[in-house]
């Protein structure tokens, strides 16, 4: 080789060397926290693993935790300007995170990557604060009926007929409730409901009634139709042992799965952990009240923006862009059983998985809980939780209990 030649390849060789480098050094590194360590955990790290190898120059390294470790992290990283990126948390901590200053309002997200008419307009609304928007949706859903089909027979009831009437799921709780073994004690549960850590059941409970709990900064949850509902629910417990006092949320799904319980209000999570059980079960939408309306609980997760990572927004934008493109929510859709975030995918592109069809009819019917309070989490941990247990171990009647739940509400949001 001659000189000329050699200087030729080295002068190649740099230059590769040299763009390999500087693409090397555009590649962006995105960290994002969440807590889904269920089943769905399968599709997220699926959509996380697809947006690296169809975006060269962004990287996503997520790490995911359990929720109680993801919260006792959380705030206090982002608190003096670290931890993750990109966070994922439900939308009734985005008043706490955004009066705390730790994340960005992302309203440009929507003028150019995320048009908002495609979305669920409640799970949209609910991404605000203070007239600025700062989340991206991950998820949405609601919660619908779970009901065992065998235990429907055995009890001579229609298994493809669930109750569709807060009259008839008292009627079919009743039946459902059984000593199996005549030792005089409730071994198979009609309807089991949690009021402490879990998913909040209790407010479809009020709504079926036609009560409120807080609405426009008014608290209604000591109104005779609330307490009504909570004073109705509370003797079918005690009274009738549908089921047991002081649940959990795990603890109603365990019982479901062991198939001591035959119906309880979930969402979409458990559909796969229930199959891979073998549980004969179908969903329903929640029972409607006197005047034909249901109403479930609407409950969403959102990504945040660390404020620490504006330098990184653009890429961050593409990631949320990804994340809610008509192809990736179809797979989470299919494969978690989720309703997609968007409202113009169609039933039909669904119909393989008819779990979520139902999950997708029923955010029509939705209602969030509590939403818009920075003090959400004080107000039904603290407050309303306590207040139900009260009620359910006789320490007070429906109605003092709740006067006294929205006495101290009120002072709170005051």
């Amino acid at each position: 080789m001659t000189k000329n030649n050699l200087v030729k390849v080295i002068s190649v060789i740099v230059l590769i060397l040299s763009l390999s480098t500087v693409a090397m050094a555009k590649q962006v590194e995105l960290t994002f926290w969440n807590g889904f360590t269920g089943p769905d955990r399968v599709q997220v790290e699926g959509l996380v693993k697809e947006f690296n190898e169809t975006h060269p120059d962004i990287n996503i390294k997520m790490e995911i935790m359990p929720w109680d470790s993801f919260f006792q992290k959380l705030l206090p990283s982002l608190a003096v300007g670290k931890g993750p990126d990109i966070a994922a948390f439900d939308t009734s901590y985005i008043p706490r995170y955004a009066e705390s200053g730790v994340i960005a309002p992302i309203d440009d997200l929507y003028e150019g990557y995320i048009d908002k008419d495609t979305l669920i307009p409640a799970m949209y609304n609910n991404l605000k604060w203070k007239g600025k928007t700062y989340g991206s949706p991950m998820n949405y859903t609601s919660l619908l009926l779970y009901y065992n089909k065998d235990m429907f027979k055995e009890a001579g009831l229609d298994p493809n007929n669930p109750p569709r009437t807060w009259k008839e799921l008292k009627e079919y709780a009743l039946k459902l409730t059984k000593d199996t073994n005549n030792d005089g004690k409730v071994d198979q549960y009609g309807f089991v409901i949690a009021a402490k850590q879990t998913i909040p059941m209790w407010p479809i409970v009020i709504w079926g009634n036609g009560g409120r709990i807080i609405k426009d900064g008014e608290v209604f949850i000591n109104k005779p139709k609330a307490v009504e509902a909570v004073e109705s629910m509370a003797s079918l417990i005690k009274e009738d042992g549908i089921s047991p006092i002081g649940l959990t949320g795990a603890e109603c799904d365990k019982l479901f799965e062991t198939q001591r319980a035959a119906m309880y209000f979930c969402g979409p999570w458990m559909v796969n952990g229930f199959k891979n059980a073998g549980i004969n079960f179908g969903v329903a939408q929640v029972p409607a009240r006197e005047d034909g309306r249901r109403i479930t609980l609407g409950t969403s997760v959102a990504m945040v923006l660390n404020k620490a990572s504006l330098d990184k927004k653009e890429a961050a934008y593409e990631f949320f862009k990804f994340w809610n493109s008509k192809k990736s929510q179809i797979y989470w859709s299919l494969g978690s059983g989720f309703p997609p975030t968007r409202i113009d995918i169609t039933e039909e592109k669904l119909a393989q998985n008819p779990f979520v069809v139902e999950f997708s009819r029923a955010a029509r019917d939705s209602r969030f809980y509590l939403p818009k309070l920075e003090n959400f989490n004080k107000i039904n941990s603290d407050v309303i939780v306590p207040a139900l247990e009260k009620v359910l171990y006789d320490k007070a009647t429906a109605e003092e209990a709740l006067d006294e739940a929205a006495f101290i509400i009120k002072r709170i949001i005051d």
